[in-house]
C-alpha cells in the first residue's frame, strides 16, 4: 500500500493506494498515531485507490478513529469504492467512523 499525506486546511489528508490487510494495516495505524501525536487529530483518509480492506485493516481503522477521538479530533474516511463500502457497512464501522462520498464533503464534516 501507497500511503500519502498532505495537509488541506486544518486537516491532514491521508491518500490510501492499494490493499489495507495484515501486512499494510500496521503501517496507516503507525502514520496516523504519529500524525496524532504531533497535533493533526483531524484526519481525512482519502480512500479512492483502495481496492480491499481485511479484518486486520478494519481493526486499524477503529484505532486510528479512536486515537483522534481521544486527542479531540476526528477521523473520515472519504470515496470508498462499493466494494470496500459494502466491507464497512456489513461489519458496523460505517455507524462509528463517517463516510462521505468527496473529499470536500469529508473536510466540511472535520472543519
Amino acid at each position: 500500500m501507497d500511503i500519502k499525506e498532505e495537509t488541506v486546511g486544518s486537516a491532514l489528508v491521508v491518500s490510501l493506494d492499494g490493499r489495507l490487510d495484515g501486512v499494510t494495516a500496521p503501517d496507516l495505524q503507525a502514520q496516523v498515531v504519529a500524525a496524532v501525536e504531533r497535533g493533526d487529530s483531524k484526519v481525512l483518509l482519502d480512500c479512492d485507490a483502495m481496492s480491499y480492506v481485511s479484518s486486520a485493516g478494519l481493526r486499524a481503522l477503529l484505532i486510528c478513529a479512536r486515537r483522534c477521538q481521544q486527542a479531540g479530533g476526528k477521523l473520515a474516511l472519504a470515496r470508498l469504492r462499493p466494494e470496500c463500502h459494502s466491507v464497512l457497512e456489513m461489519s458496523g464501522f460505517l455507524t462509528v467512523i463517517d463516510c462521505h462520498d468527496t473529499s470536500e464533503a469529508a473536510l466540511a464534516a472535520l472543519s
